[in-house]
């Protein structure tokens, strides 16, 4: 029988922890400890939860490298990062006892042997500090790596032990479709899908986590969130910063890939879903690829229909020089991988047949911002007469960040004898609303993988489903044989080409 309590326990990082939701005792093993995201993320991450008093009891961190460090070496380096990146900043009397509980291991990642070593030092710390052998492998490494990490922790039996064993991997998951089934076949072949945790940082923002409760809590919007009500959505992620010293990764991967395949489609499957029967991992996920799943696929001839790619030249942006992507290190002078790039996508359903969803990320854009736009049919008839103005349409802002809160955008009247209509907002901010710090995503991530909850995780078919869609737009790219992208100044809102192919459906980008 289901214990009730468990199906109503609220999650930990809100109000109102329930002691059920704790994580039972845990090693956390970072592969990749001395890399970029270990340092920027997933130290002060770890770091805070211990903060927070989310970790479980007792815990180990055990950082894996390939660099000759030691124990003391490790928790050196991360105090640095934690004193950095830490949204609390740092506690001595946290950070001893954290920094007690962190332990370093040399690993080749090419050599089985150094994995077996691991598994003698794991073994060896579950005895000392009580940690039940239930482990968390996090692969902080390049993805060409993942199947080969994944195969050795096999192959040195680190893939199961007498507790639980699950690993989390970052995107990109593949680079097409092709590369994406042969990466989760790796997988696969060594752990079991509810062991695989596809993180996608998105998911852990509390914004994108509000759209559902945003959706399904409130009576007032979900009548009116289908094709009878609304015009048109857009989702944008802008970024101001360059490819900077990311210009060999960037350049095999492009906006569509770094951007939309994953974080993108993540946003949008959360704004248009069907309500789970149930809000658990597995009905949400059911959800997401039933609608995934409906999004008209483009053939590959149509793609200038249904996107506009371009790339910066040199520009300005807050005030700072940006050269051209093509004169950027690393890059190929004759590259038309994109820096820009916007679809559009039609919804195959019942709900949301011929409502056009427009989707655009760029870098070297003016304002960094992600945001989704819910823009609403005009009304049928404009009753003041004109000389109170034509009604604006009504919009719903749900910005992700920075600012993370809501907008609703109407007409009201201006004071005074006459009827003159002016557009309003009434604006929710998380910040000034709760008068608490918003947790890191990295930090609901990790806890929730140590509880096994995979709600905020991409599903093996989500994954696929996505790369099905993205690849025809891909291959229609690839088979124009363009040589040279539309240019836009770094600094300015894209190319002007998004604006003209836009436009030809009689709506236009949201001004941000």
């Amino acid at each position: 029988m289901v214990n009730p309590v468990n199906l109503l326990a609220e999650n930990p990082l809100r109000e109102g922890l329930d002691e059920t939701n704790v994580p039972v005792a845990a090693t956390i093993v970072i592969f990749g400890v001395t890399g970029d995201l270990a340092a920027r993320k997933l130290s002060s991450a770890l770091y805070n939860l211990a903060h927070d008093n989310l970790l479980p009891q007792p815990y180990t961190v055990v950082g894996v490298g390939r660099r000759d460090w030691t124990d003391e070496k490790l928790r050196d380096e991360m105090s640095k990062d934690v004193a950095k990146f830490s949204r609390t900043g740092i506690n001595d009397t946290v950070w001893s006892g954290f920094a007690e509980s962190m332990f370093y291991q040399q690993v080749q990642f090419d050599k089985v042997e150094d994995y077996h070593k691991l598994g003698e030092r794991l073994d060896q710390l579950d005895r000392e500090r009580g940690t039940q052998a239930n482990r968390l492998f996090y692969l902080a490494i390049p993805p060409d790596l993942y199947s080969e990490v994944a195969g050795f922790l096999g192959e040195s039996g680190l893939n199961k032990s007498d507790g639980y064993t699950r690993i989390i991997i970052e995107k990109p998951l593949g680079k097409d479709l092709d590369s994406a089934r042969v990466l989760n076949q790796n997988l696969r072949k060594v752990y079991q899908e509810d062991q695989i945790y596809r993180i996608d940082h998105y998911l852990g923002k509390e914004t994108v986590q509000n759209i559902a409760v945003f959706r399904f809590a409130n009576a007032i919007f979900e009548p009116l969130w289908n094709r009878n009500y609304i015009d048109n959505i857009q989702i944008t992620v802008a970024e101001t910063v360059s490819v900077e010293s990311r210009g060999q990764y960037y350049d095999e991967s492009g906006a569509m890939r770094d951007i939309i395949q994953n974080h993108v489609l993540q946003v949008l499957s959360l704004v248009a879903m069907e309500p789970p029967a149930v809000w658990n991992a597995m009905d949400i996920h059911d959800e997401k690829v039933k609608l995934l799943r409906a999004i008209r696929p483009i053939d590959p001839s149509e793609v200038g229909q249904y996107s506009v790619r371009g790339q910066y030249s040199e520009g300005s942006v807050e005030g700072k020089q940006v050269k051209a992507y093509l004169q950027s290190d690393e890059i190929a002078p004759n590259s038309t991988t994109e820096t820009y790039v916007a679809l559009k996508l039609l919804i195959d359903n019942w709900r949301w047949a011929d409502v056009p969803f427009y989707l655009r990320t760029g870098k070297a854009l003016p304002k960094r911002v992600t945001e989704v736009a819910l823009k609403f049919r005009n009304t049928p008839l404009t009753l003041f007469g004109k000389a109170a103005g034509t009604p604006t349409p009504n919009r719903l802002i749900l910005r992700i960040q920075p600012d993370e809160g809501i907008t609703i955008r109407f007409d009201a009247k201006l004071p005074g004898q006459a009827v003159k209509l002016r557009e309003v907002n009434m604006d929710f901010r998380y910040g000034t609303s709760f008068g608490v710090p918003t947790p890191e995503a990295y930090e609901r991530l990790l806890l929730d993988a140590l509880l096994g909850d995979s709600k905020l995780f991409a599903r093996d078919d989500e994954v696929d489903v996505a790369w099905v869609l993205m690849t025809r737009f891909l291959e229609g790219w690839a088979a124009q044989g363009i040589t040279k992208l539309p240019q836009y100044p770094a600094g300015s809102w894209g190319p002007t080409e998004a604006d003209e192919w836009i436009e030809q459906d009689g709506r236009s980008w949201r001004r941000l």
